[in-house]
This record gives structure tokens, C-alpha cells and sequence, in this order.
């Protein structure tokens, strides 16, 4: 697979932001990604929204959706290192019709995932995604634990819990060839990426094991104050999975900004263990 998807990537544009000097695409050639989406309530949501033209999914009632997605990056172009995406997933441009977005994902029209959260380990990987996609990333402590039968991340900063997660290996399988969307803000401007990808996953709606705790730290507390579902509505884990990151596209300007939680400026720890 990899001969192909990459093809024509290298040699790419060389940028540099802070500590991180990196070339344009970033291609990751292999992960763990795991993730669980919940319902959040719909009115704090939309108030997060940085343009009046992005609209949160709605899953029902008064509820729209959030997903936390864990990726332990073991192969890249950028180095390994860990990642959450905490993600509001949105249509651009129109209020769309309830849950058929997220069902659908790349293939609705303008659909994606706005970043509220994205916590990483490594220093490059902050500089990299704030500086060129303006990305909402701080330093954070993972630690990975990789079983048969599930995924689980810890993360934290330093002593300070954030969150952990789990998601069971259930589901039905299918081959993933859908472009990854995401939303970001950079100098108030919104930017569209298309991230190409290619992967095995499965999806499950019956969620019994799986689960996400958080702590008592600062960006803890405001995602418990976005009143998430005591369950989520739906677990993915993907078996293998790559995927091709290229600069984002400007398709607004003169949005709300998003800095989010900076942290300190510090080394985080990125351990996996592997249980039998």
C-alpha cells in the first residue's frame, strides 16, 4: 500500500516553526488509532464555534457530538510521538440534517472535524501543527497500552490527570479510504486540510467496555462542562491505517480565534506497553 499512496510525497516543501523543521506533506506510515464519540450538549458547543458558517452535527435533541481520537504515531516523517484529538465534528457553509453527516463523513458535502484539543509528546510536533495549521496543541504525558481484546491511553501533564480512554476491539470491519477533514484556526483565518488516508477498521454502536474518564485537569474541566453522554454513542479502532497531512486551504477569514491551552513548554513521555 505504502508504495503507491506515498508516491510523488518526497522529496516535499521544507518549513520550519519554533524547534520543528519538517517537510510538507507530513506522511505517517504507521499508527494505532483508536477513538470514541460521545453527545455533548448542542448549545455549548455552538458557542465554541469560531465562524458562524460551521454548524455542529446534531445527533438528537438538544445534543450535538464529540469525539476523542488517540493516535500512536510509530512510523512518520516527523519522528513518533502521541496525539489526542479532541473534535467537534461540523458541516460548513449549512446546518445539516441530524447524525447523516457523521455518518457519511468526507462523503457529505463539506464536512469535517473543527480541533478543539490536540494534546502531543512531542515539542517538533506542537511547533509543527501550531505554526502551520494552527493546530491547538500543548505538551501532554501518554502512555499507550496495547491488548488483544483492547486500547487504552492515560494522558496527563505532569501530575495533573486529563483523561484516560478505552475502546474494545469490536465492531464491523471495513476497508477506510475516506479523506480525514479537519478545521483549524490560524491568524484568525479558518483552514480547510484534507488529510488522505488509507486504513482497516471497524466500527461499533454497541459501546459496552469501552469508556473515557477525566480528570481534574484544566482541560478536563472544560470538557465535563460540555455535559458528554455517560457512554458514548460509538467506538473505532483501526487494524492498520496511514495517512498523507498537506498544508491546509484558507476558506474564511476574519474568524473568532482558537488558541486553546498552551501548557508549558516542556519534554513529555510517550510510553506503550503491550499486554498479552
Amino acid at each position: 500500500m505504502s508504495g503507491t499512496f506515498f508516491a510523488g510525497t518526497r522529496p516535499g516543501k521544507t518549513v520550519t516553526y519554533g524547534k520543528a523543521s519538517f517537510e510538507l506533506p507530513i506522511n505517517y506510515y504507521r499508527d494505532d488509532f483508536f477513538a470514541l464519540f460521545f453527545t455533548a450538549s448542542l448549545e455549548k458547543i455552538k458557542a465554541l464555534m469560531p465562524s458562524n458558517n460551521l454548524y455542529p452535527v446534531r445527533a438528537f435533541g438538544n445534543k450535538a457530538m464529540l469525539g476523542f481520537g488517540a493516535y500512536n504515531y510509530i512510523d512518520t516523517t516527523i519522528g513518533p510521538y502521541g496525539e489526542i484529538g479532541v473534535v467537534v465534528p461540523v458541516v460548513y457553509g449549512k446546518d445539516p440534517v441530524p447524525f447523516l453527516p457523521a455518518l457519511l463523513e468526507a462523503r457529505y458535502p463539506n464536512f469535517g472535524l473543527l480541533v478543539l484539543h490536540l494534546p502531543v509528546t512531542r515539542v517538533e510536533a506542537r511547533d509543527a501543527g501550531r505554526g502551520e495549521w494552527g493546530y491547538t496543541k500543548f505538551m501532554a504525558d501518554m502512555h499507550f497500552i496495547i491488548t488483544p481484546e483492547y486500547n487504552e491511553l492515560r494522558m496527563d501533564e505532569e501530575d495533573k490527570h486529563i483523561l484516560t480512554m478505552r475502546v474494545m476491539k469490536n465492531g464491523v470491519l471495513f476497508r477506510d479510504k475516506k479523506p480525514l477533514v479537519t478545521f483549524s484556526v490560524k491568524n484568525q483565518k479558518l483552514l480547510k486540510t484534507t488529510v488522505s488516508q488509507r486504513g482497516v477498521c471497524k466500527k461499533c454502536f454497541l459501546t459496552s467496555g469501552s469508556f473515557l474518564q477525566l480528570g481534574d485537569h484544566p482541560v478536563a474541566k472544560s470538557l465535563r462542562e460540555l455535559e458528554l453522554s455517560a457512554a458514548p454513542l460509538q467506538t473505532r479502532y483501526y487494524l492498520e491505517r496511514s495517512g498523507i497531512l498537506p498544508s491546509g486551504v484558507v476558506i474564511e477569514e476574519g474568524v473568532k480565534p482558537m488558541e486553546g491551552y498552551y501548557g508549558k513548554d516542556r519534554t513529555a513521555k510517550h510510553t506503550i506497553s503491550f499486554l498479552a
